[in-house]
């Protein structure tokens, strides 16, 4: 009997769960009529139909690729996907998997159906698209809401005589539009988005999300209208089609992009104005003040993309677990307790003080030859136990593989010597899937790991010393920090007191893969069966050697706790 699996969907077109019910129910009254019997059912529920990052198709693909079906049934082609790229994508990864498409609509689908229906599912999503945009211009053109809520205002629900929805009508929130005016007073008076965003978030104000505010929610980006300060709808201009959204091909997200000016729908609705027009320029005024240029056109790709300062990124607060960002010039400090106030963590730091002490913990700490060696013995020890575990899994596979083949050729000699060969048929056939699984399982072991040498330590700590003289070279300054950056896999600043005075502690994680790297010279990190990304020497001060097999953290044995130090 043909195994067959069902798909169904509905999208946002057709948003009822009943949907799905009425699409299996019909596909199996297809299976039984043809004889097929149904070995999984896969539905998406209001997914689109334009891409294939939805879960049940995924998972469908999956198990075809496994064999686990030979059909796939559903309602029609649009069903699998719309979109021309996808829908011949799916079907080539049907045919290569030996499993066949039919659907109530079209039937057997082949090359001719993927290449008209295709086309037509996706002229149909664009005039669906089409349509949906001249429908919403005609409701901005109304003065209603073309989709979405803004902070200060509340969707009115009300309907027809008939039970029909209106939609589109919204009223000011008295409650929010206090705070809006709030926010433009304080702006304009001197205040910074991020002084505004504490001090709403110490009265326990809830932002437009819900949660807290930060200052990007106040300021936003001025060119896309985004953020508190450049809500037209504020000063009674409702403006539409400010931005498109495409959705990346690679990813399956929808991205923004900005249309010209000209394309733009602006609607005069004075019944939503919020903010007075003074009050509206004066902050527009310095607003515009105190615009940063941050025009980076003039950059080449990999100057805008690398990293300011050399530990940029790689810092976090242990208060919080925020990011750690610059608060001047100089001095670096939490994020959340500078623009949100959600942090307690307010002690800041010199930046160049900072890198100093990093870099001379890179130098000193890390690798100190002592503790090195005898990491080195406890990661030797380490690495052969799972030798020895794995020699005692080749040594089953080998004898396991050894049997399978004697019992493989008794069964042939029974068959020469006139036993039926229908009654070892199915015994053969195991064995030989067996053998073929065993085979490959010793083919694939990797070769041994390679241990650490004990002038490793040595080694280290001459090449950061070149990197921390390279770091004054202009010309060797941008590879001397992408070395360094890979030493490091966290920095982690946390408040502590020291001769009764508050100040910053620094927990500096270390990267094993890459330390491991640069201590070996070599452009690959020694092989613990894990991946290079998954070894990591992690701060602490516990004094044993764990083993988590899953993803091969190597933790720093006893008497480490200069290694994983504290600055």
């Amino acid at each position: 009997m043909i195994q067959a699996a069902i798909y169904a969907r509905y999208s946002s077109d057709q948003q009822r769960d009943a949907s799905i019910e009425d699409q299996v129910r019909i596909c199996r009254e297809r299976a039984e009529r043809e004889g097929w019997a149904v070995a999984n059912v896969y539905s998406d529920h209001g997914l689109s139909g334009a891409s294939l990052l939805r879960p049940g198709i995924q998972q469908l693909m999956q198990d075809a690729a496994k064999g686990k079906f030979e059909l796939v049934i559903a309602e029609s082609l649009d069903r699998l996907s719309r979109d021309q790229e996808d829908i011949a994508g799916f079907y080539k990864r049907m045919r290569f998997a030996s499993v066949g498409i039919v659907t109530l609509s079209e039937g057997e689908i082949s090359d001719l159906h993927i290449g008209l229906k295709g086309t037509m599912n996706a002229i149909f999503l664009k005039d669906l698209a089409d349509k949906t945009r001249r429908g919403l211009r005609g409701r901005v053109e109304a003065g209603k809401s073309g989709g979405g809520n803004a902070y200060g205002y509340d969707v009115v629900r009300k309907f027809t005589a008939d039970g029909t929805a209106v939609r589109g009508d919204r009223t000011i929130n008295d409650a929010q539009a206090a705070i809006v005016r709030r926010i433009f007073n304080e702006y304009a008076a001197g205040k910074s988005p991020r002084v505004i965003a504490k001090e709403l978030n110490a009265e326990a104000i809830s932002g437009p999300s819900g949660k807290g505010w930060g200052p990007s929610t106040i300021h936003g980006n001025r060119q896309r209208g985004t953020g508190i300060l450049n809500n037209d709808l504020y000063i009674g201009k409702l403006v539409w089609n400010r931005l498109r959204y495409i959705k990346d091909p690679e990813t399956g997200k929808r991205v923004s992009r900005l249309n010209p000016e000209s394309a733009w729908i602006i609607q005069d609705v004075p019944e939503l104005r919020i903010i007075d027009d003074d009050l509206w320029q004066a902050a527009k005024v310095r607003q515009k003040e105190n615009t940063a240029d941050w025009d980076t056109s003039g950059l080449k790709f990999w100057d805008r993309k690398r990293p300011r300062y050399l530990f940029s990124g790689l810092m976090s607060c242990g208060v919080c677990g925020g990011g750690i960002v610059n608060i001047n010039a100089v001095r670096v400090g939490c994020a959340n307790a500078r623009n949100k106030g959600t942090c307690d963590n307010r002690r800041t730091m010199q930046r160049e003080t900072l890198e100093t002490l990093v870099l001379d913990g890179l130098r000193e700490h890390l690798m100190e030859p002592s503790l090195f060696a005898l990491f080195c013995d406890e990661y030797t020890r380490h690495m052969n136990a799972l030798r020895i575990e794995a020699t005692s899994a080749l040594v089953g596979y080998r004898a396991e593989l050894d049997k399978a083949t004697r019992d493989i050729d008794r069964l042939i000699s029974a068959i020469l010597d006139g036993v039926a060969g229908a009654q070892v048929k199915d015994k053969i056939a195991t064995l030989e899937s067996r053998k073929e699984e065993l085979e490959r399982l010793l083919s694939e072991q990797a070769e041994p790991v390679t241990l650490l040498h004990p002038n490793m330590a040595a080694h280290y700590r001459r090449e950061v010393t070149k990197l921390h003289s390279a770091l004054a070279d202009e010309e060797r300054r941008v590879e001397a920090v992408e070395v360094i950056r890979t030493l490091i896999d966290r920095i982690v600043l946390s408040p502590v007191m020291t001769n009764s005075r508050e100040t910053l502690a620094i927990d500096l994680q270390g990267h094993l893969a890459g330390i491991l790297s640069l201590a070996a010279q070599t452009k690959k990190p020694p092989q613990g069966g894990g991946s290079s990304e998954s070894l990591k020497l992690v701060a602490g001060r516990r004094s044993a050697f764990d083993r988590l097999p899953e993803s091969m953290k190597l933790v720093a044995g006893a008497g480490f706790e200069p290694t994983t130090f504290r600055l």
